[in-house]
Protein backbone atom coordinates (compact mmCIF):
# COMPACT_ATOMS: atom_id res chain seq x y z
CA UNK A 1 0.00 0.00 0.00
CA UNK A 2 1.54 3.35 -1.10
CA UNK A 3 1.61 6.10 0.80
CA UNK A 4 -1.24 8.72 -0.23
CA UNK A 5 0.00 11.82 -2.36
CA UNK A 6 -2.47 13.73 -0.28
CA UNK A 7 -3.45 13.47 3.29
CA UNK A 8 -6.62 12.12 4.08
CA UNK A 9 -9.38 13.41 5.99
CA UNK A 10 -9.68 12.77 10.16
CA UNK A 11 -13.17 11.11 9.74
CA UNK A 12 -12.12 8.76 7.00
CA UNK A 13 -9.24 7.61 8.20
CA UNK A 14 -10.97 6.58 11.54
CA UNK A 15 -13.86 4.65 9.81
CA UNK A 16 -11.58 2.92 7.75
CA UNK A 17 -9.73 1.57 10.41
CA UNK A 18 -13.27 0.70 12.13
CA UNK A 19 -13.41 -1.67 9.18
CA UNK A 20 -10.33 -3.29 9.93
CA UNK A 21 -11.32 -4.06 13.00
CA UNK A 22 -14.61 -5.79 11.80
CA UNK A 23 -12.81 -9.60 12.03
CA UNK A 24 -11.27 -8.68 15.49
CA UNK A 25 -11.95 -10.58 18.42
CA UNK A 26 -14.77 -9.29 20.63
CA UNK A 27 -12.89 -9.01 23.39
CA UNK A 28 -14.87 -6.33 25.11
CA UNK A 29 -18.18 -8.82 25.26
CA UNK A 30 -16.02 -11.29 26.97
CA UNK A 31 -15.45 -13.26 23.23
CA UNK A 32 -11.48 -13.77 24.21
CA UNK A 33 -10.02 -15.99 26.91
CA UNK A 34 -6.44 -14.49 25.97
CA UNK A 35 -4.91 -11.59 24.96
CA UNK A 36 -7.10 -8.74 26.35
CA UNK A 37 -8.28 -7.48 29.33
CA UNK A 38 -11.74 -5.36 30.04
CA UNK A 39 -12.83 -4.22 33.27
CA UNK A 40 -15.62 -2.55 32.07
CA UNK A 41 -16.49 0.63 29.88
CA UNK A 42 -15.80 3.37 32.77
CA UNK A 43 -11.92 1.58 33.07
CA UNK A 44 -11.51 1.04 29.93
CA UNK A 45 -12.73 5.38 29.54
CA UNK A 46 -10.15 6.54 32.20
CA UNK A 47 -7.59 4.41 30.87
CA UNK A 48 -7.71 6.08 27.36
CA UNK A 49 -8.14 9.59 28.50
CA UNK A 50 -5.24 8.88 30.64
CA UNK A 51 -3.35 7.47 27.10
CA UNK A 52 -4.50 10.40 25.33
CA UNK A 53 -2.88 12.98 27.49
CA UNK A 54 0.90 11.62 27.84
CA UNK A 55 0.62 9.52 24.28
CA UNK A 56 3.63 11.88 23.09
CA UNK A 57 5.60 11.88 26.38
CA UNK A 58 9.12 10.30 26.35
CA UNK A 59 10.45 8.43 30.00
CA UNK A 60 13.51 8.32 28.04
CA UNK A 61 14.69 11.18 29.78
CA UNK A 62 11.97 12.36 32.91
CA UNK A 63 13.91 15.53 33.79
CA UNK A 64 12.37 16.54 30.74
CA UNK A 65 8.94 15.20 31.66
CA UNK A 66 9.14 14.72 35.65
CA UNK A 67 5.45 14.12 35.51
CA UNK A 68 6.08 10.58 33.97
CA UNK A 69 8.90 9.85 36.99
CA UNK A 70 6.05 10.52 39.67
CA UNK A 71 3.77 7.96 37.87
CA UNK A 72 6.09 5.26 37.72
CA UNK A 73 7.17 6.08 41.23
CA UNK A 74 3.89 5.67 42.40
CA UNK A 75 2.93 2.62 39.77
CA UNK A 76 6.37 0.91 41.20
CA UNK A 77 4.92 1.10 44.96
CA UNK A 78 1.97 -0.04 44.69
CA UNK A 79 3.79 -2.92 42.68
CA UNK A 80 5.78 -2.85 46.23
CA UNK A 81 3.19 -3.36 48.61
CA UNK A 82 1.58 -6.37 46.34
CA UNK A 83 4.38 -8.32 46.48
CA UNK A 84 5.28 -7.65 50.22
CA UNK A 85 8.81 -5.92 49.52
CA UNK A 86 10.13 -3.43 51.90
CA UNK A 87 11.71 0.40 51.66
CA UNK A 88 14.57 -0.67 49.73
CA UNK A 89 12.70 -3.00 47.16
CA UNK A 90 12.62 -1.06 43.46
CA UNK A 91 11.62 -1.41 40.17
CA UNK A 92 10.86 0.34 37.19
CA UNK A 93 7.64 0.25 34.69
CA UNK A 94 8.40 -2.14 31.50
CA UNK A 95 6.29 -2.62 28.56
CA UNK A 96 4.97 -5.49 30.11
CA UNK A 97 6.20 -9.66 30.59
CA UNK A 98 8.31 -9.95 27.78
CA UNK A 99 10.55 -6.82 28.48
CA UNK A 100 10.64 -7.71 31.72
CA UNK A 101 11.75 -11.48 31.61
CA UNK A 102 14.13 -10.13 28.95
CA UNK A 103 16.12 -7.60 32.12
CA UNK A 104 15.42 -10.71 34.55
CA UNK A 105 18.02 -12.57 32.34
CA UNK A 106 20.03 -9.70 31.93
CA UNK A 107 20.18 -8.71 35.34
CA UNK A 108 21.11 -12.46 36.49
CA UNK A 109 24.21 -12.19 33.83
CA UNK A 110 25.44 -8.91 34.56
CA UNK A 111 25.46 -9.77 38.22
CA UNK A 112 26.83 -12.91 37.77
CA UNK A 113 29.95 -11.64 35.82
CA UNK A 114 30.40 -8.68 38.16
CA UNK A 115 30.02 -10.93 41.43
CA UNK A 116 31.22 -13.73 39.83
CA UNK A 117 33.27 -13.34 37.34
CA UNK A 118 31.10 -15.97 35.27
CA UNK A 119 31.81 -15.72 31.31
CA UNK A 120 29.05 -18.91 30.83
CA UNK A 121 26.04 -17.90 32.35
CA UNK A 122 23.25 -20.35 32.61
CA UNK A 123 19.35 -20.03 34.23
CA UNK A 124 17.95 -23.28 35.98
CA UNK A 125 13.90 -23.00 35.02
CA UNK A 126 11.00 -26.08 34.43
CA UNK A 127 9.58 -26.36 31.37
CA UNK A 128 6.79 -24.28 31.94
CA UNK A 129 8.47 -21.40 32.21
CA UNK A 130 7.03 -18.29 29.87
CA UNK A 131 8.65 -18.44 26.47
CA UNK A 132 10.24 -14.81 27.22
CA UNK A 133 12.56 -15.89 29.27
CA UNK A 134 13.59 -18.55 26.53
CA UNK A 135 14.16 -15.55 24.52
CA UNK A 136 15.92 -13.68 27.11
CA UNK A 137 18.78 -16.44 27.24
CA UNK A 138 19.23 -16.56 23.06
CA UNK A 139 19.42 -12.31 23.48
CA UNK A 140 22.01 -12.28 26.09
CA UNK A 141 23.71 -15.28 26.02
CA UNK A 142 22.77 -17.49 28.84
CA UNK A 143 22.59 -20.73 28.36
CA UNK A 144 18.70 -21.99 29.25
CA UNK A 145 18.50 -25.76 31.19
CA UNK A 146 15.02 -26.44 31.09
CA UNK A 147 13.72 -28.54 33.74
CA UNK A 148 10.58 -31.26 33.46
CA UNK A 149 8.33 -30.42 35.96
CA UNK A 150 6.33 -33.11 38.06
CA UNK A 151 3.45 -35.04 37.89
CA UNK A 152 1.50 -32.04 39.00
CA UNK A 153 2.76 -29.72 36.16
CA UNK A 154 4.66 -27.53 39.20
CA UNK A 155 8.56 -27.08 38.85
CA UNK A 156 10.58 -30.05 40.80
CA UNK A 157 13.08 -28.25 43.13
CA UNK A 158 15.04 -31.68 43.20
CA UNK A 159 15.67 -31.48 39.38
CA UNK A 160 16.01 -28.18 39.05
CA UNK A 161 19.06 -28.59 41.98
CA UNK A 162 20.96 -31.50 40.14
CA UNK A 163 21.36 -28.52 37.06
CA UNK A 164 23.07 -26.26 39.17
CA UNK A 165 26.57 -25.73 38.96
CA UNK A 166 29.01 -22.56 39.53
CA UNK A 167 27.84 -21.22 36.00
CA UNK A 168 24.19 -21.05 37.15
CA UNK A 169 22.95 -17.56 37.87
CA UNK A 170 19.32 -17.73 37.68
CA UNK A 171 16.26 -20.24 38.83
CA UNK A 172 13.35 -19.43 37.79
CA UNK A 173 9.38 -20.29 39.41
CA UNK A 174 6.01 -18.84 38.50
CA UNK A 175 2.80 -17.68 39.82
CA UNK A 176 1.11 -19.31 38.24
CA UNK A 177 2.88 -21.15 35.23
CA UNK A 178 0.59 -20.26 31.82
CA UNK A 179 0.52 -23.57 30.16
CA UNK A 180 -1.57 -25.23 33.24
CA UNK A 181 -2.09 -22.48 35.34
CA UNK A 182 -0.41 -23.77 39.06
CA UNK A 183 1.48 -22.45 41.10
CA UNK A 184 5.50 -23.59 41.63
CA UNK A 185 6.84 -24.62 45.14
CA UNK A 186 8.60 -20.88 45.35
CA UNK A 187 9.82 -21.46 48.62
CA UNK A 188 12.21 -24.66 48.17
CA UNK A 189 13.22 -23.13 44.44
CA UNK A 190 14.25 -19.65 46.30
CA UNK A 191 15.76 -21.86 49.00
CA UNK A 192 18.89 -23.55 46.05
CA UNK A 193 19.10 -19.35 45.20
CA UNK A 194 19.95 -18.48 48.51
CA UNK A 195 21.93 -21.37 49.26
CA UNK A 196 24.25 -20.44 46.64
CA UNK A 197 23.33 -16.47 46.77
CA UNK A 198 21.95 -16.49 42.81
CA UNK A 199 19.24 -14.85 41.38
CA UNK A 200 15.73 -16.54 42.26
CA UNK A 201 12.84 -14.55 39.99
CA UNK A 202 9.59 -15.25 40.63
CA UNK A 203 7.10 -14.67 37.31
CA UNK A 204 3.95 -13.26 38.26
CA UNK A 205 3.21 -11.87 35.12
CA UNK A 206 -0.64 -13.64 35.45
CA UNK A 207 -0.58 -13.96 39.31
CA UNK A 208 0.78 -10.66 40.73
CA UNK A 209 -2.25 -8.99 40.84
CA UNK A 210 -5.00 -11.85 41.25
CA UNK A 211 -2.74 -13.52 44.30
CA UNK A 212 -2.63 -10.65 46.98
CA UNK A 213 -6.32 -9.94 46.56
CA UNK A 214 -7.10 -13.73 46.61
CA UNK A 215 -5.52 -13.39 50.18
CA UNK A 216 -7.90 -10.54 51.07
CA UNK A 217 -10.68 -12.28 49.82
CA UNK A 218 -9.93 -15.11 52.62
CA UNK A 219 -8.28 -17.83 49.97
CA UNK A 220 -5.26 -20.08 50.51
CA UNK A 221 -2.50 -18.68 48.58
CA UNK A 222 1.13 -20.47 48.45
CA UNK A 223 3.76 -18.55 49.83
CA UNK A 224 5.29 -16.73 46.68
CA UNK A 225 6.61 -13.00 47.06
CA UNK A 226 9.51 -10.97 48.74
CA UNK A 227 8.52 -12.56 52.11
CA UNK A 228 10.29 -15.75 50.68
CA UNK A 229 14.17 -15.07 51.57
CA UNK A 230 16.07 -16.01 48.53
CA UNK A 231 13.97 -13.92 45.92
CA UNK A 232 15.28 -11.73 43.87
CA UNK A 233 13.28 -10.58 41.93
CA UNK A 234 9.43 -10.25 40.52
CA UNK A 235 7.98 -9.50 37.57
CA UNK A 236 4.04 -8.50 37.62
CA UNK A 237 2.20 -7.04 34.39
CA UNK A 238 -0.37 -4.29 34.97
CA UNK A 239 -2.10 -4.90 31.00
CA UNK A 240 -3.34 -8.67 32.33
CA UNK A 241 -5.51 -8.61 35.66
CA UNK A 242 -4.73 -4.86 36.63
CA UNK A 243 -6.70 -4.54 33.74
CA UNK A 244 -4.66 -1.67 32.19
CA UNK A 245 -3.90 -0.53 28.56
CA UNK A 246 -1.53 -2.86 26.59
CA UNK A 247 2.29 -1.95 27.30
CA UNK A 248 2.52 -1.75 31.18
CA UNK A 249 4.27 -4.30 33.74
CA UNK A 250 6.55 -3.63 36.66
CA UNK A 251 9.72 -5.20 37.13
CA UNK A 252 10.88 -5.15 41.23
CA UNK A 253 14.01 -6.11 42.98
CA UNK A 254 14.11 -6.98 46.42
CA UNK A 255 17.04 -4.67 46.98
CA UNK A 256 18.04 -1.03 45.29
CA UNK A 257 21.44 -2.76 44.99
CA UNK A 258 20.17 -5.65 42.47
CA UNK A 259 18.19 -3.44 40.47
CA UNK A 260 21.16 -2.03 39.52
CA UNK A 261 22.01 -5.18 37.27
CA UNK A 262 18.99 -4.12 35.07
CA UNK A 263 20.01 -0.66 34.08
CA UNK A 264 22.44 0.33 31.05
CA UNK A 265 24.27 3.40 31.39
CA UNK A 266 27.30 4.51 28.28
CA UNK A 267 29.08 7.35 27.23
CA UNK A 268 30.85 5.70 24.69
CA UNK A 269 29.66 7.82 21.94
CA UNK A 270 29.67 11.89 21.05
CA UNK A 271 26.10 12.21 22.53
CA UNK A 272 26.67 12.48 26.10
CA UNK A 273 25.45 10.02 28.79
CA UNK A 274 23.03 7.93 27.69
CA UNK A 275 20.62 5.75 30.51
CA UNK A 276 18.34 3.50 30.28
CA UNK A 277 16.01 1.43 32.84
CA UNK A 278 14.84 -0.97 29.83
CA UNK A 279 15.61 -2.48 26.68
CA UNK A 280 13.59 -0.02 25.29
CA UNK A 281 15.40 3.92 25.31
CA UNK A 282 11.83 6.05 24.10
CA UNK A 283 9.24 4.60 26.90
CA UNK A 284 6.25 5.87 25.85
CA UNK A 285 3.60 8.12 28.52
CA UNK A 286 0.69 6.75 27.08
CA UNK A 287 0.63 3.26 29.21
CA UNK A 288 2.45 4.55 31.82
CA UNK A 289 -0.04 7.08 32.62
CA UNK A 290 -2.85 4.47 31.48
CA UNK A 291 -1.54 2.20 34.36
CA UNK A 292 -1.68 4.78 36.79
CA UNK A 293 -5.05 6.00 36.28
CA UNK A 294 -7.10 2.81 35.78
CA UNK A 295 -5.30 1.49 39.27
CA UNK A 296 -6.18 5.07 41.25
CA UNK A 297 -9.98 4.35 39.39
CA UNK A 298 -10.13 0.59 40.50
CA UNK A 299 -8.72 0.95 44.03
CA UNK A 300 -8.21 -2.12 46.37
CA UNK A 301 -12.20 -2.85 46.70
CA UNK A 302 -12.10 -2.70 42.55
CA UNK A 303 -9.25 -5.60 42.02
CA UNK A 304 -11.07 -7.17 45.03
CA UNK A 305 -14.20 -7.18 42.81
CA UNK A 306 -12.56 -8.29 39.67
CA UNK A 307 -10.25 -10.66 41.01
CA UNK A 308 -13.68 -12.63 42.77
CA UNK A 309 -15.47 -12.82 39.63
CA UNK A 310 -12.83 -13.73 37.30
CA UNK A 311 -11.95 -16.70 40.05
CA UNK A 312 -15.69 -17.80 40.51
CA UNK A 313 -16.07 -17.94 36.79
CA UNK A 314 -12.53 -19.93 36.55
CA UNK A 315 -13.86 -21.91 39.32
CA UNK A 316 -16.87 -22.88 37.35
CA UNK A 317 -15.69 -23.65 34.01
CA UNK A 318 -12.89 -26.06 35.85
CA UNK A 319 -15.75 -27.63 37.00
CA UNK A 320 -17.65 -27.87 33.72
CA UNK A 321 -14.79 -29.22 31.53
CA UNK A 322 -13.87 -31.60 34.53
CA UNK A 323 -17.85 -33.19 33.95
CA UNK A 324 -17.78 -33.38 30.93
CA UNK A 325 -16.80 -37.04 29.55
CA UNK A 326 -14.67 -36.02 26.70
CA UNK A 327 -12.67 -33.76 28.03
CA UNK A 328 -10.10 -33.27 30.82
CA UNK A 329 -8.83 -30.69 32.73
CA UNK A 330 -4.77 -30.61 32.82
CA UNK A 331 -4.47 -29.00 36.57
CA UNK A 332 -7.34 -27.64 38.72
CA UNK A 333 -6.51 -23.70 38.64
CA UNK A 334 -4.96 -22.10 41.44
CA UNK A 335 -5.96 -18.95 40.17
CA UNK A 336 -7.56 -17.72 36.99
CA UNK A 337 -5.91 -20.05 34.36
CA UNK A 338 -6.53 -23.49 33.04
CA UNK A 339 -5.88 -25.83 30.32
CA UNK A 340 -7.97 -28.54 28.98
CA UNK A 341 -7.72 -31.21 26.83
CA UNK A 342 -9.05 -35.00 25.07
CA UNK A 343 -9.96 -37.71 27.20
CA UNK A 344 -9.07 -39.63 23.99
CA UNK A 345 -7.18 -37.81 21.51
CA UNK A 346 -8.01 -40.47 18.84
CA UNK A 347 -11.24 -39.39 19.12
CA UNK A 348 -11.86 -35.52 19.40
CA UNK A 349 -9.02 -33.04 18.53
CA UNK A 350 -9.40 -30.71 20.79
CA UNK A 351 -7.73 -27.80 18.27
CA UNK A 352 -10.79 -28.88 15.91
CA UNK A 353 -12.90 -27.64 19.11
CA UNK A 354 -11.05 -24.57 18.91
CA UNK A 355 -12.10 -23.84 15.47
CA UNK A 356 -15.49 -24.26 16.04
CA UNK A 357 -15.54 -22.30 18.91
CA UNK A 358 -14.07 -19.19 16.84
CA UNK A 359 -17.13 -20.12 14.15
CA UNK A 360 -18.58 -18.87 17.06
CA UNK A 361 -17.21 -15.82 17.82
CA UNK A 362 -14.87 -17.37 21.06
CA UNK A 363 -11.03 -17.19 21.20
CA UNK A 364 -8.96 -19.59 23.04
CA UNK A 365 -5.13 -19.86 22.73
CA UNK A 366 -3.93 -23.78 21.39
CA UNK A 367 -0.72 -25.17 23.26
CA UNK A 368 1.14 -28.48 23.16
CA UNK A 369 2.50 -30.67 24.01
CA UNK A 370 0.22 -32.25 24.98
CA UNK A 371 -2.63 -31.05 22.56
CA UNK A 372 -4.40 -28.40 25.07
CA UNK A 373 -6.83 -25.39 24.75
CA UNK A 374 -5.97 -22.65 27.35
CA UNK A 375 -8.31 -20.20 29.19
CA UNK A 376 -7.36 -17.20 30.71
CA UNK A 377 -10.29 -16.18 32.37
CA UNK A 378 -11.20 -12.48 33.39
CA UNK A 379 -14.02 -11.01 35.53
CA UNK A 380 -15.53 -9.90 32.37
CA UNK A 381 -16.33 -14.01 31.98
CA UNK A 382 -18.62 -14.29 34.81
CA UNK A 383 -21.64 -13.29 32.64
CA UNK A 384 -20.99 -14.64 29.98
CA UNK A 385 -19.90 -18.09 31.45
CA UNK A 386 -23.03 -20.22 30.45
CA UNK A 387 -22.97 -19.22 27.18
CA UNK A 388 -19.34 -20.44 26.69
CA UNK A 389 -19.58 -23.65 28.07
CA UNK A 390 -22.88 -24.50 26.14
CA UNK A 391 -20.98 -23.54 22.76
CA UNK A 392 -17.91 -25.84 24.24
CA UNK A 393 -19.99 -28.68 24.73
CA UNK A 394 -21.40 -28.23 21.21
CA UNK A 395 -18.00 -27.95 19.77
CA UNK A 396 -16.85 -30.90 21.13
CA UNK A 397 -19.98 -32.44 19.61
CA UNK A 398 -19.23 -31.50 16.28
CA UNK A 399 -15.82 -31.75 16.28
CA UNK A 400 -16.53 -35.35 17.02
CA UNK A 401 -19.02 -36.29 14.62
CA UNK A 402 -17.27 -34.68 11.50
CA UNK A 403 -13.82 -36.11 12.60
CA UNK A 404 -12.06 -32.48 12.43
CA UNK A 405 -9.05 -32.05 13.00
CA UNK A 406 -7.89 -28.67 13.89
CA UNK A 407 -5.25 -26.25 13.18
CA UNK A 408 -2.51 -26.50 16.20
CA UNK A 409 -2.55 -22.33 15.75
CA UNK A 410 0.37 -20.25 17.68
CA UNK A 411 0.75 -18.57 21.00
CA UNK A 412 2.62 -15.68 19.07
CA UNK A 413 3.40 -14.51 15.42
CA UNK A 414 5.83 -13.52 13.17
CA UNK A 415 3.73 -12.00 10.50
Amino acid sequence: MPLPDSGREADDILTELDEYKRGDVAWKQGKAFSLAYFAGPEALRVADCAYAKFSSDNALNVGAFPSLARIQSEVVDIVRHWTSGDDDAAGFMTTGGTESLLLTVKAARERGRAERGITTPNAVMPTTAHAALEKGCAYFGVESRRIPVDAAWRADPQRMADAIDDETVLLVGSTPQYPQGVIDPIPEIAALAAERDINCHVDACMGGVTLPHLVLLGEFVPPWNFDIDGVTSISVDLHKYAYTTKGAGVLIHRTKRLRQYQTYITDNWLGGVYGSSGVLGTKGGGAMAAAWAVMQHLGRDGYLDLTRRARRAALALGAAVDAHPELVLRAPPDTTLLAFGAVDEGRLDVFAVADELWAKGWYVDRQSPPPSLHCTVMAGHDDVLGSFIDDLGRAVDIAIARKARGDVGTYGTIE
